[in-house]
């Protein structure tokens, strides 16, 4: 279930899930793996990136949404091996847009086999009207749909 944020710049949601934070943060650290935990079906795949190691990593993903297919770059700006990660959108390459929206994972062991994971979606530094107006749609019930996607990719089943 959501836990509610009402600041109008930034979204949240938690829950425990049925895995070591080392396996959770296993697929959030490795671009390539990021179409599973996303439920809205806009990121498609990895364009460009390794596994993230440290603040200041970029990688690039291809995207889609309803007018078409885009690729954006992103960069890590946080960062605790198996405990925290967090990355910024900086830009639409494709539109040449600045983003500046952010998605950080905060993992908490609840035990040695569950984990309580909270994502904080921020959009305090979207400067662009039309990328704050979609951010929107990145609401608490979306994170909590994402952090569920997660779970399953965690423990191998499909939505």
């Amino acid at each position: 279930m959501a836990d509610n944020n009402n600041d109008n710049l930034n979204n949240s949601a938690s829950r425990v899930i049925d895995a070591p934070a080392k396996e959770i943060f296993d697929i959030l650290s490795n671009p390539e793996r990021h179409p599973e935990t996303d439920d809205s079906g806009m990121v498609q795949s990895v364009d460009q990136g390794e596994r993230l190691k440290a603040v200041g990593d970029t990688f690039t993903m291809n995207m889609t949404k309803e007018d078409g297919d885009y690729q954006t770059v992103n960069e890590v700006f946080a960062f605790q091996e198996g405990r925290v990660i967090g990355w910024k959108n900086v830009e639409n390459i494709t539109a040449e847009v600045k983003v500046g929206a952010k998605w950080l994972y905060e993992l908490e062991p609840v035990d040695p086999d569950h984990t309580r994971v909270a994502l904080t979606y921020e959009r305090d530094e979207i400067e662009s009207d039309q990328v704050r107006k979609m951010s929107e749609n990145f609401d608490d019930d979306f994170l909590a749909k994402s952090l569920d996607a997660l779970a399953e990719a965690v423990s191998g089943t499909e939505s």
